[in-house]
């Protein structure tokens, strides 16, 4: 999915975009306060994706949308032991000589969860804006992560192979730019896909999936296309490119995917997330995802979680796939996920300087960053992140409601803050 960068002219990397906010004469911390609210802080399903009702909104998807529960199990809870650091008098050096403290840098962030591990212990923790230790987060496209690496396993247990087409497993997607893709094309997001997501456009392919979820309401009663996944990605053509041929982010692969894993398990999203990582990873509270009207779950950027609940799955990652006094996922599966991208394909269609100096490649729907560490991450838009810096032992999990779908402050600032907790952990040593 592409979004135009308002600053600095960068791309996004991130999920679904919203509708242009309107001034509302209200504040974030006045939102839903009142038994009625007043009218002018209501969140609806109308407003959520917009600031200032957003900053709720992010917090209470399932009080606005429909939803399915990612079942926690009957265990007791891991333990996520604390090891506090003292972050908070570190001054950050970022881009064009600034610097910056990492409470203003939340601030600008919009920063709603903050949870920083480090060899598997949590440094440091922080929720703001009315959020919660056990506040369960929309996460937009860190979703994506889950679902390919669901995908890895099942490759790995022989139920997928990745250089089969995927009209092979999906024959409804055979007429579809995705029929002749192969698994791992649709893993790495490099199917040529005719596919408009200018959000200026109200005629654009994004608006069109977004009716699917209703995102911003229902679709208008003009709308005569697909209103459920199955039926909306049988219509997507092929682009001009051959596939393969260069990275191009667009939303719709990662409901392929989705797709195929419950075509070969038998099993819904919720349930293979539930069954092979929440209950396996001792999780503090189930998680729940956002659904379509026919109940087939937002693949591309649905799942709320709380924030300690996505660090335990990005430990688990870091740690070889092992976690909870298990193995969850194989440690080949894990070093996979570690394992730089193609930079060769990444910036070839997104012409753009985040794909060059931020960013270096994209591999099984995880993003590599450019910087020393290589570190990995699952991005969602409005900044939702789960890092691993592999070098550093270190987890980063960022919960945001940020105003902008993508800029400066989250994907570019970030970064290079995280880079610096990095080395400042290294040099604790």
């Amino acid at each position: 999915m592409r979004f135009i960068r308002v600053m600095a002219g960068l791309v996004s990397i991130g999920f679904l975009g919203a509708a242009v906010a309107s001034e509302v004469p209200v504040t974030a911390g006045l939102l839903m306060q009142g038994f009625p609210a007043d009218k002018n802080a209501q969140v609806t399903s109308r407003n959520f994706m917009e600031p200032p009702y957003s900053r709720w909104g992010f917090q209470h998807i399932r009080e606005l949308q429909p939803t399915r529960e990612v079942y926690k199990g009957t265990l007791p809870s891991s333990r996520l032991e604390s090891a506090t650091l003292d972050l908070e008098s570190l001054n950050f050096d970022l881009a064009g000589g600034r610097q910056v403290d990492l409470t203003t840098w939340m601030e600008e962030a919009s920063t709603d969860a903050f949870v920083v591990l480090h060899q598997g212990k949590v440094v440091y923790e922080k929720y703001l804006n009315g959020m919660q230790a056990h506040s369960q987060h929309q996460m937009f496209s860190a979703t994506k992560s889950f679902v390919s690496t669901l995908t890895l396993l099942l490759i790995e247990e022989g139920l997928i192979e990745p250089d089969r087409l995927v009209r092979s497993y999906l024959p409804e997607l055979s007429d579809s730019a995705f029929g002749n893709a192969t698994v791992q094309q649709v893993l790495d997001m490099t199917v040529s896909l005719k596919f408009n997501e200018d959000y200026t456009d109200r005629d654009a392919d994004i608006w069109k999936y977004g009716y699917v979820f209703s995102i911003s309401g229902k679709a208008p009663e003009e709308y005569s296309g697909a209103t459920t996944i199955y039926d909306y990605l049988p219509t997507l053509n092929k682009g001009k490119l051959e596939h393969g041929n260069a990275f191009h982010y667009v939303t719709p692969n990662t409901d392929v995917l989705a797709w195929l894993n419950s075509r070969v398990s038998g099993k819904s999203l919720s349930s293979l997330i539930s069954e092979r990582f929440w209950q396996r990873l001792g999780v503090e509270r189930d998680g729940y995802i956002w659904l379509e009207g026919n109940g087939v779950e937002m693949a591309g950027g649905g799942l709320n979680v709380t924030a300690r609940d996505a660090a335990r799955f990005g430990q688990m990652v870091l740690a070889g796939g092992r976690y909870n006094n298990q193995q969850i996922i194989p440690e080949s599966v894990a070093s996979r996920i570690l394992k730089s991208g193609n930079p060769d394909t990444f910036s070839r269609f997104h012409k753009d300087p985040w794909y060059t100096d931020v960013g270096y490649a994209y591999h099984d729907m995880w993003w590599t960053f450019n910087n020393p560490h290589k570190a990995v991450s699952a991005i969602g838009v409005y900044g939702q992140f789960i890092y691993i810096d592999p070098v550093a032992e270190m987890v980063v999990v960022k919960q945001s409601s940020h105003p902008e779908a993508e800029g400066v402050a989250n994907e570019v600032d970030g970064p290079q803050i995280w880079q610096q907790i990095a080395e400042h952990l290294l040099s604790l040593k």
